[in-house]
């Protein structure tokens, strides 16, 4: 083998070793922006579940101060519909937490 001979296959050998990085870096990347995607999600479900809960908080001082009711009920609408809003929200909080646990596993 001539030595151009040696130097062109050394070539081919780097470039298709820097083809095999490429695509290795590239689904490394897509796996990594993927992740933060869930990440971004689960902190918009909690804000989301944060706000509900704030406004049930709400909900229960004007019931007993402006309302004068002595008792709250989770069957009142108000509470009802927030209380399966967050059932909702933290079920798929866990979903999406499950999702990025098997994605770090990988």
């Amino acid at each position: 083998m001539t030595f151009g001979e040696r130097m062109k296959e050394l070539m081919e050998q780097g470039l298709a070793a820097s083809k095999e990085f490429a695509a290795k870096a590239g689904a490394k990347a897509q796996d990594i922006g993927e992740r933060g995607i869930l990440m971004l999600e689960i902190k918009q479900l909690e804000g989301q579940a944060q706000k509900l809960l704030t406004r049930m908080g709400n909900d229960a001082y004007i019931a007993f101060t402006e309302k004068g009711q002595s008792t709250i009920d989770s069957e009142q609408a108000e509470f009802k519909n927030a209380l399966k809003e967050i059932a909702l929200i933290k079920e798929a909080i866990e979903k999406k937490e499950a999702e990025l646990r098997e994605r770090k596993s990988v």
